[in-house]
């Protein structure tokens, strides 16, 4: 009877995960939109890219991760761009760039199923008005009942500013570097692709 073969077991560090994906910036909203993370603990920073047109946005949650779109208006009524997730929670050094508080605030809005709920939500944006109208309150307790009332999937304080970029986003963009190349890459193929660089003859 030959020997019992044994088995080498080599034991090493854990796989890689899996490579990030780029993806429409629609289809990262509808990620947000359609996860379980408590709806008003998401922060964001955002402004313009460092080179060409458009803007960079990072929408971060401690349950969520972090998420990056990169956006420009191809024209008035179109929205065209790109985002990916970039990591699975937040931990100090990438929370740190995100806003706590913020002058400027942000909200997902999703469009109701049917009559009944729009009537719904409207009945209780109605009633948080006349709550918060009737007692001392602030812009923060109003701006949060107004999101639940609508029943905003996602919400929070935002630095953003089209004139400049952030430092949270230049800091983001260089910790996340290899994502930021990535992105840079497939967005700079969207915009040529569209054509929206070739200015008119």
């Amino acid at each position: 009877m030959p020997p019992a073969r044994t088995t080498d077991t080599f034991i090493g560090p854990a796989p890689l995960p899996a490579p990030m994906r780029v993806r429409d910036w629609q289809d990262i909203l509808a990620d947000v939109v359609e996860g379980e993370a408590e709806p008003g603990g998401w922060r964001a920073v955002g402004g313009t890219r460092a080179r060409g047109i458009g803007e960079d946005l990072y929408l971060g949650h401690p349950e969520a991760g972090l998420f990056q779109l990169k956006t420009y208006a191809k024209n008035p009524f179109e929205v065209r761009g790109v985002g990916a997730k970039l990591a699975r929670r937040l931990d100090d050094e990438i929370g740190s760039y995100l806003p706590e508080d913020a002058d400027g605030r942000f909200a997902v809005r999703q469009a109701a199923q049917d009559e009944d709920v729009a009537k719904s939500r409207a009945k209780h944006v109605q009633e948080t008005l006349r709550t918060h109208a009737e007692a001392p309150t602030t812009t923060d307790h109003l701006f949060s009942d107004l999101m639940d009332a609508l029943e905003s999937p996602a919400f929070g304080p935002v630095d953003y500013d089209l004139r400049r970029r952030p430092e949270g986003v230049d800091s983001l963009s260089t910790t996340f570097e290899d994502a930021e190349d990535l992105l840079d890459s497939e967005f700079e193929e969207l915009v040529e692709d569209d054509g929206v660089n070739r200015g008119f003859g």
